[in-house]
């Protein structure tokens, strides 16, 4: 990712949880809960000058985070590749190849949990003597437990 996009993406990263509708919005994003088809967490799709996410409504608020994050992800990586739209079911798989989807997870995790935070909290939750970190960490960085265990690499 060019380096101008990372810094953006960058100064919405100073706390957890990282607040993910002013990042949409620093590029021109907008975020709307919706209710979309069985088997869909979320799309994004061009409306007038820029793109709209949807995100299912149904999903767990953990799912809306990364799918929202994904669907940025999209934007910042494959902004050529929307055309019409995208997506996503709840594998994160589109009509896109899975190298595709698979660079989106990746941004949208380090979007979510960046380096700097998660180690951070990490240290300072050890220090706390707090039993459970990961679970701990999940619910600071409002993402999943599993999501947050690949990304401690446990």
């Amino acid at each position: 990712m060019p380096a101008k996009l990372r810094a953006a993406v960058e100064q919405h990263q100073a706390e957890a949880p990282v607040d993910l509708a002013a990042l949409a919005r620093g590029f021109g994003l907008s975020v709307k809960a919706a209710t979309l088809a069985p088997g869909i967490s979320g799309e994004i799709r061009p409306e007038g000058n820029s793109f709209v996410i949807r995100v299912n409504r149904h999903d767990a608020a953990v799912r809306q985070r990364f799918t929202v994050a994904h669907e940025i992800a999209h934007f910042l990586l494959h902004q050529s590749e929307i055309g019409k739209g995208i997506t996503d079911d709840v594998l994160y798989r589109s009509s896109l190849s899975s190298k595709i989807e698979a660079e989106a997870n990746r941004l949208a995790a380090d979007i979510l949990m960046p380096d700097h935070l998660v180690q951070r909290i990490k240290a300072n939750s050890e220090v706390l003597n707090i039993n459970d970190i990961p679970l701990h960490l999940s619910k600071r960085f409002g993402v999943s437990e599993s999501a947050m265990k690949i990304k401690l690499g446990l």
